[in-house]
């Protein structure tokens, strides 16, 4: 499954065009343009905590001989944006006489790990690595319009969005997705939590009757229009009409062309994920719900795959339900080669995730999973990294009609890119909902940068700044 290539050394970068921050047609970074995704972040005065990789402490270890064709790159800080640079300029950096360009400071020599650590502690750093040695905790630099993580021939890319509601006060689903549906098409597979039932078979159950969100398979054509290949419905709206809307929902799914999990008739349905392979990679999505609302799955009974944990199913943890789960991961990861974990969980309307949210991402990754997307706060929440394996605590919401908050109307959706099995970035898009549409649209500027401002608020280790 996850983990590091091999670390090479080599040199290869000639001369050439400009330099600068990503702008306007540069591959996504955070907060610089509609195109731009943010990414991750560090601060050398911030504790990383006991959940993240990230111990100053420890040295790093041996290093495997470098191969003499590997393509050097410039690294920087995961939360700043995608630097641009010429060729000229990269060789320059890449060489090791430049120790300050710009007014950072440039580790070129040294063991990789550690270049890496600098990167990770300090945004005032840039790193020059092996290509090989790249991972989801900095962000490499575009050299002469290339990315040479996202443009490179085995580059699989994986796109997860949050809460996507597209009935009640959304007057059209497709005028809601249109504005996103090209990007999340240019996607290998694009993945979200539909936080709705596609059937009205049955009563509302929610109260008020108001917050259960009913639709019919006719959303299953804007959806797939839009890019969706995978859906969860590991949520507390998917048994808002009552278990025959909840089964008729899972099975007009699984005759779709959208692959679903996260919910079905019984306990072994719900948890058996959706497997989908791109360009040699298989992916395994496995879902949960800690919210209630909808019944959890059981031996025999229909809901969703389901964890009691604070704050909302209980006042403690329930083990044997995070067991099962760590047991599903397992299984899955002896299927694919990547394991991707979304769960439903948490406080709304805080940017902060609550502490339980960080002990269930340790033993999700510790079971199997290299990549933890999370949701239902309907605000953007902190990144930690745990083992190597980001874990996103809450995208926002993507599609809801929520028009009474500003933070309730904004997110972030995930790209990550994989080559094979290991992943090699992430970065987070940000965007803002237009009412009356609660269309999602890219933005740049000072709206990114506070969309971002606020991921990093609660993020710990390589992801604060």
């Amino acid at each position: 499954m996850r983990r590091w290539g091999a670390l090479v050394l080599a040199a290869l970068l000639l001369a050439g065009c400009t330099d600068g921050a990503s702008g306007p047609g540069a591959p996504a970074s955070p907060g610089t343009s509609p195109e731009a995704a943010g990414d991750p972040s560090t601060d050398p005065s911030t504790d990383p905590g006991p959940n993240t990789s990230t111990d100053p402490s420890t040295e790093p270890p041996a290093e495997p001989p470098a191969e003499p064709d590997e393509e050097l790159v410039v690294v920087g800080h995961a939360t700043q944006p995608q630097l641009r640079l010429s060729r000229g300029t990269s060789a320059r950096l890449a060489s090791g006489e430049v120790t300050r360009w710009r007014g950072r400071r440039v580790v070129a020599t040294g063991p990789v790990a550690r270049r890496l650590r600098a990167v990770e502690r300090d945004p005032g750093t840039l790193a020059v690595v092996p290509v090989g040695a790249v991972g989801p905790t900095a962000t490499v630099a575009q050299v002469a319009g290339r990315d040479p993580v996202r443009d490179d021939p085995r580059a699989v890319g994986l796109t997860v969005v949050g809460d996507v509601m597209l009935v009640r006060g959304v007057p059209d689903a497709w005028g809601a997705l249109a504005p996103t549906a090209g990007r999340l098409r240019s996607a290998d597979v694009t993945v979200g939590n539909l936080e709705s039932t596609l059937s009205l078979d049955g009563s509302p159950t929610q109260v008020p009757a108001s917050d259960s969100f009913g639709a019919t398979p006719a959303l299953l054509g804007p959806l797939r229009r839009a890019g969706f290949d995978v859906l969860s419905l590991a949520n507390n709206h998917t048994g808002d009409f009552g278990e025959r809307a909840l089964l008729e929902t899972v099975e007009e799914l699984r005759a779709s062309p959208i692959e679903v999990f996260g919910a079905g008739p019984d306990r072994a349905a719900a948890g058996r994920p959706a497997y989908v392979e791109r360009g040699g990679v298989r992916f395994a999505f496995v879902g949960f719900n800690a919210i209630g609302e909808t019944p959890q799955a059981t031996p025999t009974d229909p809901g969703a795959l389901g964890v009691r944990m604070p704050p909302r199913t209980g006042p403690r943890l329930v083990e044997a339900d995070l067991r099962h789960v760590e047991r599903v991961i397992g299984r899955a990861g002896e299927r694919a080669d990547v394991v991707v974990v979304l769960p439903h969980w948490g406080t709304q309307y805080t940017h902060r995730p609550e502490p339980v949210q960080r002990t269930v991402a340790r033993r999700l990754v510790a079971a199997g999973a290299d990549l933890v997307v999370g949701g239902h706060p309907h605000w953007v929440q902190g990144v930690d990294v745990v083992d190597g394996v980001p874990v996103v605590h809450s995208l926002g919401n993507f599609v809801f009609d929520m028009d009474f908050m500003e933070q309730t109307l904004e997110g972030v959706v995930l790209e990550a890119t994989f080559w094979g099995a290991e992943l090699k970035a992430v970065r987070l898009v940000p965007y803002a909902m237009d009412p009356p549409t609660f269309a999602p649209r890219f933005v740049d500027g000072a709206r990114a940068d506070g969309i971002l401002a606020d991921v990093w608020s609660t993020s710990t280790g390589p992801y604060a700044r």
